[in-house]
């Protein structure tokens, strides 16, 4: 363990940034679900059916989970927030975990580290308690925030631990991939497929009577089995706990088995001579970029299914409450509550494209960092042909993932309603329509690469998360025009017109233009 607190302040100094958005933005978004309560549903009758709706809806379930008490702000809150709470901080453990670990090791810093006077477990140690305590601190900020807001304590602080506890398991998960694989994305991956296989296993669970067992096994639905502002569960807490103890250990005792550098799967030996698509920077991208974009197409394809197929369930929930009706209609749709649900899941559809484009635009940063875009630009390769390579994934790939987008909503819903050529046609329209706010998010990340590449990885997530931030609970929380029209994704229209779209595509075209013309002018790393 020698060196661990020098390893941890490395970690915090370099995640001066992204960890406090991290923190800021899960810690304080659930607060917004008691004002937003007491908006939504003002009298017993509304709520009554708010509980009515969801309770007997297992459609519903799977998308936000089972709703035990939705009588009370804090309850709602709970099942409205718990969910997509624990998934994001689930991704936050595992991104962090892998950055101070595996990628660490993939860069050789590590290595170097390791020379010093500094313990083999001392990096896995730094990471995890660095991870496990910005999730913490995110648990006690929704306890205090929902307190503040004038919930009970008690169950707030219970709530926020609970979906603390999931960060933590899923660090001590991210942990035991990172000795799997000698790549960083790799282990990403690996952490990313468990936490799709505890999505599945909560959603089955939570929408059936008969497995409701399994979603015992899924850290993301702890936080609603402690059913927090209802029975008030604290022995919950121990199932995070214990995971992260046993999950954690299996990741101590595999370290020193394996090489460092080396992962404990064995690496497949490449071909004997490189294919001829690889002679030019369009191939050598798409050999870089394709592993990341098959995984986002499947997941894209099979979660816009499941949401196509669930549309007409909304109605239960929501039908009764005018002010849902409107904040839905307000977030991209229709006049009609399904056409404003499937509206409002094309939005989350493009802000999910757009995390994607940020991920292939800064693959070239990753590049340029580990010193193999220098050798490639210097042995003939363009700049442009090779940065415009990347951008054509940044830009063709969340084209891609929305025509996908657009075709599971339209056949998920289409089957249901037997109407299947009407509705993906218009599944289509409104998800492509999201494209060029899309490509506009995609260009703020090229432009910083070009002008200011030292802060282009912080500044791109930072600018995601702003979007990110004002597109989904800006609606919610009825915050100024002027505040909207900070994300592109508010000036994308509600039916297919071609003026706000091309607008929102030639401020896409500015900005890479801008782009390309920083980084010809700029040195290499």
């Amino acid at each position: 363990m020698t060196g661990t607190w020098s390893l941890i302040r490395l970690a915090l100094r370099r995640d001066r940034v992204i960890l406090p958005i991290w923190i800021v933005l899960l810690g304080l978004i659930p607060m917004s679900g008691i004002t937003a309560y007491e908006e939504l549903f003002p009298d017993e009758a509304s709520r009554a059916a708010l509980s009515a709706g969801a309770g007997s809806n297992p459609a519903i379930a799977v998308l936000f989970g089972p709703a035990y008490d939705l009588t009370t702000a804090g309850g709602f809150t709970a099942w409205r927030f718990g969910m997509f709470t624990a998934l994001f901080i689930a991704l936050m453990a595992i991104f962090t975990v892998t950055r101070h670990t595996r990628a660490e090791e993939d860069s050789g810093r590590l290595e170097l580290l390791g020379s010093a006077v500094v313990g083999r477990h001392a990096a896995l140690t730094a990471a995890l308690a660095v991870t496990s305590g910005a999730a913490l601190v995110i648990g006690m900020l929704i306890g205090a925030g929902l307190t503040g807001a004038g919930v009970a304590a008690g169950p707030s602080f219970l709530f926020g631990m609970s979906i603390a506890g999931t960060g933590i398991a899923f660090a001590a998960v991210s942990a035991v991939t990172a000795q799997f694989t000698e790549y960083a994305r790799s282990a990403n991956g690996m952490a990313t497929a468990v936490l799709g296989l505890a999505f599945l296993l909560r959603g089955v669970g939570d929408s059936t009577v008969s497995l409701t067992w399994l979603s015992w096994l899924s850290p993301l639905a702890w936080p609603q089995l402690a059913k927090p502002y209802v029975e008030d569960r604290w022995w919950v807490l121990v199932l995070p706990v214990a995971t992260a103890l046993m999950i954690g250990a299996i990741a101590y005792a595999l370290t020193p088995r394996r090489d460092l550098g080396a992962g404990l799967l064995p690496q497949r030996l490449g071909p004997p001579s490189a294919a001829a698509s690889l002679g030019g920077p369009l191939g050598l991208a798409a050999r870089l970029q394709r592993g990341g974009l098959i995984g986002w197409a499947i997941g894209f394809a099979a979660t816009s299914a499941i949401f196509g197929s669930i549309a007409n369930g909304i109605t239960d929930l929501f039908g009764s409450s005018g002010q849902m009706t409107e904040i839905l209609t307000r977030m991209g749709g229709a006049q009609a509550l399904v056409d404003s649900f499937l509206a409002s899941m094309a939005g989350m559809f493009g802000i999910l494209a757009a995390v994607y484009g940020v991920q292939a635009v800064l693959r070239m940063r990753a590049e340029e960092t580990t010193v193999r875009a220098e050798p490639v630009l210097a042995a003939g390769a363009s700049r442009l042909g090779w940065s415009g390579a990347h951008l054509v994934f940044a830009l063709g790939g969340p084209a891609l993932l929305l025509v996908l987008a657009g075709l599971g909503m339209g056949v998920g819903h289409g089957l249901r309603t037997d109407d299947l050529g009407t509705q993906v046609g218009h599944a289509l329209e409104i998800s492509l329509a999201q494209l060029p706010a899309v490509w506009i998010v995609a260009g703020a990340a090229a432009l910083l690469f070009g002008v200011a590449p030292s802060v282009s990885v912080p500044g791109a997530w930072a600018v995601l998360a702003v979007v990110v931030l004002v597109t989904m609970f800006g609606p919610v929380l009825q915050v100024d025009q002027w505040v909207m029209d900070i994300s592109p994704f508010s000036h994308v229209p509600q039916s297919w017109e071609a003026g706000p779209l091309l607008g929102l595509t030639a401020v896409a075209a500015v900005l890479l233009a801008a782009a390309l013309t920083g980084f010809r002018r700029r040195d290499i790393g």
